[in-house]
């Protein structure tokens, strides 16, 4: 039966938030082309008539997640955002998390295509916070986008670090209550 172009795209879409969320939890290694087909509720085989190779279809789940943080951070303040990003929800929360937190050491060893994916995520997010926080206070921060570099690394850090330790380890609590007081106080 053929389907429509309008159901085709919506397949996609379906089929890009589903690999969107199973690489964040699992990393770009961890999920197959059947299994994440088999997971959007399609055959493997419908796979090709989408996408050229699973590379693009990371490429193309990475920048839909990245946006799709961006979108739900947008409505906070920047220190806000910062309690929300270092929280333990967000922590144990990998597949509609950050996809910087969860992907970055995976799109490390990726190509330069994802590699760019990414940095157009950090770079958006970066001027987000920029131009949030500078509506907030009046005045234009000398070294602002530095500050938010730092500050995005330290959160994006604090978030691996804490995941790394046993889920119910003080240790693993340890790093975001820290992490997020020092953020915080250092804003300028």
């Amino acid at each position: 039966m053929k389907i429509t172009k309008a159901q085709s795209q919506s397949n996609r879409a379906h089929i890009v938030a589903t690999a969107s969320e199973l690489f964040r939890e699992r990393g770009f290694d961890g999920v197959g082309v059947a299994e994440l087909m088999a997971a959007a509720g399609f055959t493997q085989g419908g796979f090709y008539k989408h996408f050229g190779s699973k590379a693009d279809l990371m490429a193309e789940a990475a920048a839909n997640s990245l946006a799709q943080s961006l979108a739900d951070s947008a409505e906070r303040e920047v220190e806000q955002f910062f309690e929300v990003y270092l929280s333990r929800q967000h922590r144990d929360h990998r597949g509609g998390g950050c996809t910087l937190a969860a992907l970055c050491a995976d799109a490390a060893r990726q190509s330069d295509t994802l590699k760019a994916t990414f940095a157009e995520g950090l770079e958006n997010t970066l001027q987000a916070l920029e131009a949030k926080y500078n509506a907030a206070h009046e005045t234009p921060q000398e070294g602002l986008r530095a500050k938010m570099l730092d500050s995005m690394a330290h959160a994006i850090g604090a978030i691996m670090l804490s995941r790394a330790c046993p889920d119910d380890s003080a240790l693993a609590d340890e790093v975001l209550e820290v992490c997020r007081r020092e953020i915080t106080a250092s804003l300028p």
